[in-house]
């Protein structure tokens, strides 16, 4: 739904939290859930929706009449869709995903075909003067490649031309409809590109000259031309417990995206695990035992350590580093697990709630981004005293959404008075 002072952000939340890949799946949950949601928060509003749609429901989508059926459900319903979660491909629920949600990476011919599916089919759904975005993975999995410059050199060249294709792809989609449409990488830790330093070195070393020369020689077009499409249809999907676990600190990260040119195309708001490593052997006792319900099977929850020096050390994930949390030297933590945002204190733990409301604050002023997407996907994994109500919980979350952006904006006209 649009919101702020001049309806000038679209919020939505992210439709992977519900679980199924197949079209019939994705729509029965649609109808469920996005309807009573809309009745409690806009009922007298359009209604934006963050869709995730996996490659077997793209295929689905794009059969028969089935793309113009859910076209007419939408307006029925007086919905939108302006975003797309590219990042799974298949499988996301009920089953070990871990480093599984990186295949197939941009290096591969599937991911590139599922990818132009999902142009497709946004660029149906869009509606008129709204710019539409596609989230997607951050290239591929570090641990996959350490050490192997040969895969990394094949990797990067592959990986930014496959995503040059999508650039002509949007580019001649604008030409033809005006509709704009961006892909946009979404780093987290330990993908290709995990933090701000990382992504502007990709773009400048890899993806302008690679995809440019692409672009050159495919639509004739000089390379100064070419790098400007990529700039406009290849931006970042900050994800904010990504860049949290990752210590960034958001106003240096969007100054180093601007001086490079690189535009934030989606804000994924959500919070990951902070925790402050006390001294006291029983309270990291403690801790630890709190910690254990969060090192569950199903998704990769990468540990950031930041030691006394403020040196960064990585765990690939939960369940690897809580064995060393009674001795470490390390004096802080912080947990890739998509916890819900409008809870802060976890009594021994806490989450990174405030750098949410940072980038929030930072949004009305710079108006960096206009997509806002919620993505607490971890619902079902959640330790069992914090399952609530789903609908409920999802409310929650934009309540405590709109609320800050409120305070935010009142904040802000108190400054300019």
């Amino acid at each position: 739904m649009k919101i702020g002072t001049n309806d000038n952000f679209h919020l939505t939340y992210c439709t992977n939290i519900h679980p199924g890949e197949e079209w019939s799946k994705v729509f029965a949950n649609l109808k469920q859930h996005i309807p009573p949601l809309k009745s409690r928060l806009a009922p007298e509003k359009p209604f934006g929706i963050g869709l995730r749609l996996a490659d077997v429901a793209t295929r689905e989508l794009l059969q028969g009449n089935t793309l113009n059926e859910f076209h007419s459900w939408l307006s029925e319903q007086n919905l939108y869709v302006f975003t797309l979660n590219g990042f799974p491909f298949g499988e996301f629920h009920w089953q070990v995903v871990k480093d599984q949600v990186y295949t197939p990476d941009w290096s591969k011919q599937e991911r590139l075909d599922y990818t132009l599916r999902l142009v497709d089919i946004l660029a149906q759904l869009l509606p008129p003067g709204v710019e539409g975005s596609i989230s997607t993975l951050p290239l591929s999995y570090k641990p996959w490649f350490k050490g192997n410059q040969l895969f990394l050199a094949s990797l990067t060249t592959s990986a930014s031309l496959n995503i040059a294709k999508v650039v002509a792809q949007m580019a001649r989609m604008k030409a033809e409809t005006g509709k704009v449409l961006h892909i946009d990488l979404e780093p987290e830790p330990d993908g290709f590109i995990e933090n701000a330093a990382e992504v502007v070195d990709y773009f400048q070393a890899y993806l302008l000259p690679i995809g440019g020369e692409y672009l050159v020689k495919n639509l004739e077009i000089s390379l100064e031309a070419a790098e400007a499409l990529i700039l406009e249809h290849v931006r970042i999907c900050y994800d904010t417990c990504h860049f949290a676990v990752e210590y960034e600190n958001p106003v240096s990260v969007f100054k180093q995206f601007k001086a490079a040119g690189i535009q934030v195309g989606k804000i994924q708001i959500s919070a990951a695990l902070q925790v402050n490593i006390p001294s006291s052997i029983e309270q990291r006792r403690l801790i630890k035992e709190r910690l254990l319900p969060f090192a569950e099977s199903t998704y990769l929850h990468q540990v950031i350590a930041r030691e006394n020096t403020g040196q960064l050390r990585h765990y690939i994930d939960l369940e690897k580093a809580l064995p060393d949390l009674e001795d470490t030297t390390d004096r802080e933590w912080r947990i890739h697990f998509h916890v819900p945002i409008f809870i802060r204190d976890y009594q021994l733990f806490e989450s990174t709630q405030d750098n949410i409301s940072t980038v929030l604050e930072l949004l009305q002023i710079n108006h960096a981004c206009s997509h806002l997407e919620i993505e607490t996907y971890t619902w079902e994994v959640l330790p069992q005293q914090m399952k609530l109500d789903l609908l409920a919980s999802i409310q929650r979350e934009y309540e405590w959404v709109l609320s800050e952006m409120s305070l935010n904006s009142r904040l802000l006209e108190l400054v300019n008075c």
